[in-house]
């Protein structure tokens, strides 16, 4: 596969998770934001032909009957969990929009033909709009890590961590990570969001999106040394310049809103990503649908760092 073609057309902010059944298991936003969706296949190429089955519709009303956004499929403490973001509406107030983060369980074998419940709105503390969470176990302790908007910091969202009792609730009171302050992750908007992580070579990394969801979208990154207190703000680095960036020579733009899986050797990292392949967006880059998943093997130095490239390269 081409690493200029998507491997799956109009599915934004796409996760990728690879269980110990031998399964990749594949949800993203759709375009109409409507439902969650979920497909299975033994090879991450054959995700692109694996049916999709739909798992869990909106309601027609309440607190999470609109736009749908961002699921995230995860296997915690011996159950299926999909994290998403939902509104009450599409009204924008105070210049947002209206999304809190809920969680879906499945306790069958197979997430596809398995029973799904609902289970409410994850409550971070903080009642403002949040979305784009993810969660990691690390050392025997379960995280959950978000973007929200702060009441006393301009802009759209930063990033939080924290500590989880259940896979449904947190534990420990919200620590801030990052905001957004850089150059490179103002543009447009002041946005940090759609965390991902992945624990190499003595460090926890954590990769975010920053900007406006066009061609200036763009991928920050965190770490932390794996034996840190990743609770404490003070233990993170941040890189001062974005690590993946739209390739204007190739053609394709905005990569971001990623998460990591491993390819079917074992061994190769592999990071799954959205972009779009044209600048020209008419209207609100919200609505179009034109944002596609992509995957490419990550790479690391010699100190252990990773080397993200470009998204036309492998």
């Amino acid at each position: 596969m081409s690493l200029l073609t998507p491997l799956i057309s109009q599915r934004a902010d796409p996760c990728i998770y690879r269980h110990t059944d031998g399964y990749y298991y594949f949800t993203a936003s759709v375009p109409a934001y409507d439902l969650i969706e979920l497909r299975r296949a033994t090879r991450i190429a054959d995700l692109a032909t694996a049916e999709p089955v739909a798992v869990w519709h909106k309601p027609d009303s309440g607190p999470c009957s609109e736009l749908i956004w961002a699921p995230e499929i995860h296997f915690n403490q011996g159950a299926w969990y999909i994290y998403f973001a939902a509104a009450p509406s599409r009204d924008i107030k105070d210049n947002l929009f209206q999304h809190r983060m809920y969680v879906l369980r499945c306790q069958d074998e197979n997430p596809l033909s398995g029973s799904w419940q609902f289970l409410g709105q994850l409550d971070s503390g903080m009642d403002s709009f949040c979305l784009d969470a993810t969660t990691f176990t690390h050392q025997g302790t379960l995280y959950y890590v978000w973007a929200q908007k702060a009441l006393d910091i301009p802009g759209n969202s930063n990033l939080y961590i924290a500590r989880m009792d259940t896979p449904d609730k947190i534990a420990s009171a919200p620590v801030l990570l990052s905001k957004p302050e850089l150059e490179w992750e103002t543009r447009g908007f002041s946005v940090n969001e759609g965390p991902a992580v992945i624990v190499r070579n003595g460090r926890v990394f954590l990769s975010y999106s920053a900007s406006a969801t066009n061609a200036n979208y763009c991928m920050g990154l965190l770490w932390a040394d794996e034996q840190a207190d990743l609770l404490n703000t003070a233990s993170w680095h941040k890189a001062s310049e974005p690590v993946f960036s739209s390739c204007y020579e190739h053609g394709v733009y905005g990569p971001g809103h990623n998460s990591f899986t491993i390819a079917e050797d074992g061994s190769t990292d592999l990071l799954v990503y959205h972009a779009r392949t044209y600048t020209e967006i008419v209207g609100d880059p919200l609505w179009d649908p034109n944002r596609h998943t992509y995957v490419k093997a990550i790479r690391w130095d010699s100190k252990g760092m990773p080397l993200f490239g470009k998204p036309s390269e492998d």
